[in-house]
């Protein structure tokens, strides 16, 4: 499916432009009508100030943590928005420059510092940025904002007040975790980070954390790591963006692109590195795919000792998994290939005029939706046929002389530099279950410019677009009392630079992707990644 607009007017640059946090929240313009059981908030975070004084933040996940906010009443919608308080955000705007270092922005010493107290800085360790622009999810009654590192930051959905920054590494053994966890009905969270095994060898943690405490205790306090995979190479985790969770199992996917540890832990401070200097694709590791049984007693999980391998990809979001028959069905967005796709979102990338932007996009690796099926019941005795036997799938796994299986993807959706990203489903209803329909956000050479609906059944697709705007990941929100899987509207950001009012939220039908209604705002909405509906 090929985009049918063009961007040569490059409206697009004004996603990355900075914005001033508003004093109070301002009423929306509504066209058309409101669904009536919209009554909560629809939250987002993403960047918002891309330079301080004269510094300039470097790369798409380096501005500063901007909260949004649309409240539903009445039929009525307001919008407010905030900066996440976060010791980045404050000590970049008490000083006038950049202060801890980003993803992709390296922050120079204090000028005024004389060398010695520059140089005990240097040995006192990197000091980890706490800049939550990705993500808000609750644990227990409280919410947080969160990026990737093991900082998150507490705050105030009402009022968007940053309440208080907390450090996971006083309760698990992880370096970090996902900005995407799951969440189970009751309420229980679970997340994965890398963090130093036994031996200093490197492994990745899955961390449960409970579901709200009769005494009113910090769900976060009880948290506990649930099961370990191991790493493949002992110095270099891979990057790991989201994990996927069926009702019995976890699948973790360790990919090609690796962080160097040792890179990010000498060579930091002497010599002006950022995160993604500590990246680098290794192209002869291919894929790894690892399964865990989730609970076998006492709320432990065990992993599953199968070598499952796959061709080399990026991969950051999960759409679903599922079990079926003794298989796991992942259903996964990926890039193809070992070169890391960050190293395309540099905001000067972004910010170029539209024939640059194509021209960068060819050489990026390229998007395609993909499901991959791993056999639970493996024996020795079968190598070399396939050892799935899904009636509804083209997915291959084939068990190889060396005892692993290689796993081979059906594909079930396509575009020349057209990602189907950002990707949600009926969480609710059929999170960790079989389903039909995701939807996602459009990328077109890595400018959003379309929401998208996909059933994954018969691979037929939807779409919402129109000229000149730019929408953000769209959110399901399924009617109260709907019997269908998509029976629910879909929620989404739109920021349309040339029209009179600049940003507007837009409320989609998910049956057949037609517009329902659109809040439209008199202030410019910056670019925003994810987020939640909050009843």
């Amino acid at each position: 499916m090929v985009s049918r607009f063009e961007h040569p007017a490059g409206g697009y640059k004004k996603i990355f432009e900075t914005v001033e946090e508003l004093s109070e929240p301002v009423p929306a313009t509504v066209t058309g009508r409101i669904p009536s059981f919209l009554k909560g908030s629809l939250l987002r975070l993403g960047p918002g100030l891309f330079e301080v004084g004269d510094e300039p933040f470097y790369h798409l996940f380096d501005g500063q943590a901007l909260m949004h906010k649309f409240d539903f009443k009445n039929g009525q919608v307001t919008y407010f928005n905030k900066y996440v308080k976060t010791d980045a955000y404050v000590r970049a705007i008490t000083e006038k420059r950049v202060v801890i270092t980003e993803f992709g922005t390296f922050a120079y010493p204090d000028p005024c510092k004389n060398i010695f107290s520059r140089f005990f800085t240097y040995f006192k360790g990197v000091e980890v940025t706490d800049n939550c622009l990705v993500n808000v999810y609750p644990i227990g009654e409280d919410y947080y904002a969160v990026t990737e590192t093991n900082y998150i930051t507490k705050v105030n959905t009402d009022t968007l007040d940053t309440l208080k920054k907390v450090d996971l590494c006083n309760y698990v053994n992880i370096n970090g975790v996902t900005a995407h966890p799951h969440i189970e009905r009751d309420g229980t969270v679970f997340n994965i980070g890398n963090c130093m095994g036994k031996g200093a060898s490197l492994a990745y943690n899955v961390v449960r954390i409970p579901p709200t405490q009769k005494d009113k205790s910090d769900p976060i306090e009880k948290s506990k790591v649930v099961v370990q995979f191991p790493s493949a190479e002992r110095f270099k985790p891979s990057y790991v963006h989201s994990f996927g969770m069926s009702e019995n199992y976890f699948v973790f996917v360790e990919t090609p692109v690796k962080i160097n540890l040792l890179k990010f832990l000498s060579a930091w401070s002497i010599r002006g590195s950022n995160y993604m200097d500590c990246f680098e694709s290794n192209e002869v590791l291919g894929t790894l795919f690892h399964i865990a049984r989730k609970d076998i007693g006492g709320g432990q999980g065990e992993y599953i000792d199968h070598k499952f391998k796959a061709a080399p990809i990026n991969l950051f979001h999960h759409i679903n998994t599922y079990e079926d028959n003794g298989f796991i069905v992942a259903d996964v967005c990926t890039w193809k290939g070992f070169e890391f796709v960050y190293n395309y979102l540099w905001l000067a990338n972004l910010r170029s005029n539209w024939e640059e932007v194509k021209k960068a996009a060819m050489m990026a690796p390229q998007p395609e939706v993909r499901r991959y099926v791993i056999p639970l019941d493996i024996h020795r005795e079968e190598q070399g046929k396939n050892l799935i036997c899904l009636p509804y799938t083209t997915a291959t796994a084939v068990m190889r002389t060396d005892g692993t299986i290689w796993l081979e993807p059906e594909v079930l959706f396509s575009g020349p530099r057209q990602a189907f990203e950002f990707p949600q489903i009926n969480y609710e209803k059929h999170g960790g279950k079989n389903y039909t329909y995701a939807y996602a956000l459009g990328l077109n050479h890595f400018i959003p410019d379309r929401i998208i609906k996909l059933n994954v059944k018969t691979k037929e697709t939807w779409v919402w677009q129109e000229p000149d705007s730019y929408p953000s990941e769209p959110l399901f929100v399924q009617t109260p009392d709907g019997v269908d899987e998509d029976d629910g509207v879909l929620l989404t950001v739109v920021v349309s630079p040339g029209a009179q009012k600049s940003g507007y939220m837009l409320i989609l039908n998910a049956k057949d992707m037609s517009e329902i209604a659109r809040a439209e705002v008199d202030c410019p909405i910056p670019v925003t990644f994810h987020g939640m509906y909050k009843k």
